[in-house]
């Protein structure tokens, strides 16, 4: 195999069965951190994230170089026998198995848990799904923007006087994949500890309600229901978007007590925040949160806003622009972190994309390739690990198996 891999999960190796985000993801979470990733993929067709996306180069997807990064494509038609015992041999191979299939897939293909675990006790198989393998909506199709639905996320996301909005991303299957990976390497480390695989169960609906807070517990004790406030943050101030002299947005985070002393000096106005003042404490400042924003972005509107920044930042008062991707590209922070870079691609030439994330000191991970074409490892997947010759493999190619 090319580019050997470094990193934690160097050695580890990853069954993808899964298409589209939240399963793929996760592959490429646990690629990105060195783990052998195995995408299987149907014949002729592939996953269809090779074509997704909303801008395209010549038609190729912008999506797939970064999602199948750090994987190999086999294709092998899962829904026939034929395909179904080659997926058991590699997963005689594998320490994971990801699926994101609607539950009940992989047992009608005769692969649920209970045959792959005889044939690999150690093994690891984690499913992602809308609703999770059990439960009266577990069968039932279900995208990343209905379990963000479900998980309380979109009621809250938006203008108050509109309808619930989305993020701009797919937030939900990322955060399912995310959740889905932490309980992969959970899995693996009580493997290594009894030598026992277990089922990763990681629904949608679910990783998006792990991240909201305090949202239900503040309707089961008060009946508080938190709504759409847009960009504001209720009775957090000043903590908003501000306005320039330049026709910038910046971003000002001030609403702890002492940084709002900070801010109110930068604005040679130190008494906004003495003691006595109507904004003096984070009650105060929270309950006239319009009146103060106003008052800010009179100063703020003063300035251009390079020299506001410079200014803010000397203060010690948490601001910043609001990032793009061409900003990005140019900042010097970016670059100095490596948080953007640049892969070799056959098909593009180069690709600017995110680096692995988080960054580990002594063994990190990293992009060893983009997303592969399909089907390019057959021959090294099911010649070298498989051991099947080359007359099998046509043969097994010629009958659409492969």
């Amino acid at each position: 195999m090319t580019n050997a891999a470094t990193g934690p999960l160097a050695g580890v190796r990853v069954i993808e069965a899964g298409q589209l985000l939240a399963g793929p993801f996760a592959g490429q979470l646990m690629g990105d951190m060195g783990a052998d990733v195995i995408k299987v993929e149907p014949p002729g067709v592939g996953d269809p994230m090779r074509q997704w996306g909303r801008e395209k180069s010549e038609g190729s997807s912008l999506w797939w170089p970064v999602v199948g990064r750090n994987k190999r494509s086999v294709t092998l038609n899962l829904r026939e026998a034929p395909g179904q015992r080659i997926f058991e041999r590699l997963v005689a191979e594998a320490d994971i198995v990801v699926e994101n299939f609607r539950p009940g897939t992989f047992e009608k293909w005769n692969l649920g848990y209970d045959r792959l675990r005889e044939l690999n006790p150690r093994l690891v198989l984690v499913r992602v799904s809308g609703y999770g393998q059990t439960g009266p909506y577990s069968s039932r199709a279900g995208y990343g923007s209905i379990g963000e639905a479900m998980g309380g996320l979109r009621y809250i996301t938006g203008e108050p006087d509109r309808q619930p909005s989305r993020t701009g991303i797919s937030i939900g299957d990322a955060l399912a994949a995310m959740h889905a990976t932490i309980g992969a390497l959970a899995a693996l480390r009580h493997r290594d500890v009894t030598g026992q695989g277990q089922v990763v169960d990681s629904a949608i609906y679910e990783s998006v309600l792990a991240m909201m807070e305090s949202t239900v517990t503040e309707w089961d004790v008060q009946g508080y229901q938190r709504e759409r406030t847009g960009a504001v943050l209720p009775n957090v101030a000043p903590s908003n978007v501000y306005p320039t002299a330049d026709g910038q947005l910046i971003l000002i985070a001030a609403n702890q007590d002492s940084v709002f002393r900070r801010l109110a000096a930068l604005m040679d106005e130190p008494e906004l925040a003495e003691p006595g003042s109507r904004y003096a404490d984070h009650s105060g400042r929270g309950e006239r949160q319009q009146e103060l924003d106003d008052h800010i972005a009179i100063w703020t509107a003063k300035h251009d806003s390079d020299a506001l920044l410079a200014l803010l930042h000397e203060g010690g008062v948490p601001a910043g622009r609001i990032f793009k991707a061409a900003d990005m590209l140019s900042d010097p922070h970016f670059q100095a972190r490596d948080a953007i870079v640049r892969v070799p691609d056959a098909r593009f030439g180069e690709l600017a994309m995110q680096n692995v994330v988080p960054k580990l000191s002594a063994t990190p991970g990293s992009i060893r390739w983009t997303g592969p074409e399909l089907g390019q490892h057959n021959d090294e997947v099911y010649g070298d690990l498989l051991g099947l010759a080359p007359e099998e493999r046509s043969a097994l190619a010629a009958d659409g198996v492969i």
